[in-house]
């Protein structure tokens, strides 16, 4: 039997001797490998990256390569995309890292659980019955109709007083309404606040002087501060105005009404992290709010809510470089003096149709926000 294994034999191929396989083969010369330094020396430079390296990238939408200032790279795939050709569409060119819609993938979002329970620990909701300084707050009907005719005597311009919204009176359909609303603020990992907050390492809450503003800013009557104070006990029971927030393929995340809303209806205040506008001159939120405007521009400051905010964070704005879009607005933005505070306030600048969606112009002090993109 012819043996197995390292011992066995095989013939030769020339003479047919016996050549025995108990050696290793021998090993063969080291490889060397050239020194990272004698590399260096040897490389030759790269060619700069110019302007005319990307001259040739077109959008993957439009197929255009023009507005070349307007166009965004993917930072993964290096395709091309004008900011007004992307759904959503990007209002201005974003200082971070971007990936296109193909690297970036479809957006998801998780609906935020319809339960009661869950409902009232993300809002915070008190339970709590009407308390008697609630009570104090609300109008009633009487001394409204004594106050028309005071101002009638007198010959007064009529004021236009802000309304106290009215929320939907179905449990159920409201628990939907703060759902959508949740839905939305915990895609994009925002909390929900209320009030306007103030973080270590931004402005301090002494900044806020209504008195630093360039040209003074309007005092809230006290009847529209009692407004106020009513809708914020409101929404701390868990009473919202009728609103839904809703996805868009176009404009992502907006609002619309959820019931009819009277002119001069008090909508909500626009609420987030306040810091100096010179911090964030070059932030990426496309969502910054002007909160005070002093004379002093290091003393001006902005209302954040990337982190922290509520429905105002998701209304949308008009192009007001557009005449049909001008129409579509139905909310204004103003600032008062609110005991001495700076706060953003939005409010119905007409009587809005159950689902309509809402929208006012967000150049209402500046014109320096880029709306030519909006539809």
């Amino acid at each position: 039997m012819a043996p197995k294994g390292p011992e066995a034999e095989s013939p030769s191929p020339t003479n047919g001797s016996v050549r025995k396989r108990t050696e290793a083969p021998s090993p063969s010369s080291p490889r060397k490998y050239r020194s990272l330094a004698e590399i260096m020396r040897r490389a030759k430079p790269a060619p700069p990256v110019t302007g005319d390296y990307y001259s040739d990238v077109q959008c993957e939408q439009c197929r255009s390569g023009d507005r070349d200032e307007e166009m965004l790279l993917c930072d993964r795939c290096d395709k091309g995309y004008h900011i007004f050709c992307l759904r959503p569409i990007v209002v201005r060119v974003p200082t971070g890292p971007w990936l296109c819609p193909s690297c970036a993938g479809e957006p998801t979002f998780k609906r935020f659980p319809l339960m009661q329970t869950k409902i009232i620990d993300f809002f915070r909701i008190q339970r709590c019955s009407i308390t008697a300084e609630e009570e104090k707050c609300r109008p009633s009907q009487d001394t409204r109709k004594h106050r028309r005719r005071s101002m009638l005597l007198v010959m007064h311009k009529k004021r236009r007083r802000i309304l106290p919204f009215n929320p939907t009176e179905d449990p159920v359909r409201r628990l939907e309404q703060m759902g959508s609303l949740a839905t939305a603020l915990t895609t994009l990992q925002i909390e929900f606040s209320n009030e306007l907050t103030y973080m270590p390492g931004m402005a301090p809450r002494s900044a806020n002087q209504a008195i630093l503003e360039k040209g003074g800013m309007q005092v809230l009557p006290r009847e529209d501060k009692e407004t106020l104070e009513l809708c914020r006990a409101m929404y701390k029971r868990g009473e919202c105005p009728p609103l839904l927030v809703v996805y868009d393929s176009l404009e992502g995340f907006t609002v619309q009404a959820d019931g009819h809303i009277k002119d001069m209806t008090y909508i909500a205040e626009y609420t987030g992290d306040v810091d100096y506008l010179l911090n964030r001159q070059h932030d990426d939120c496309d969502s910054i709010m002007t909160l005070l405007s002093a004379t002093n521009p290091s003393e001006s400051l902005v209302i954040c809510p990337d982190k922290r905010g509520n429905i105002a964070r998701f209304i949308n704005g008009i192009n007001n470089h557009n005449q049909e879009s001008r129409k579509k607005q139905n909310i204004k933005c103003v600032r008062y003096d609110v005991d001495g505070e700076c706060r953003a306030l939005l409010v119905a600048c007409r009587d809005i149709a159950c689902g309509e969606r809402l929208y006012y112009d967000y150049n209402g002090c500046e014109q320096e926000y880029p709306t030519q993109h909006f539809i």
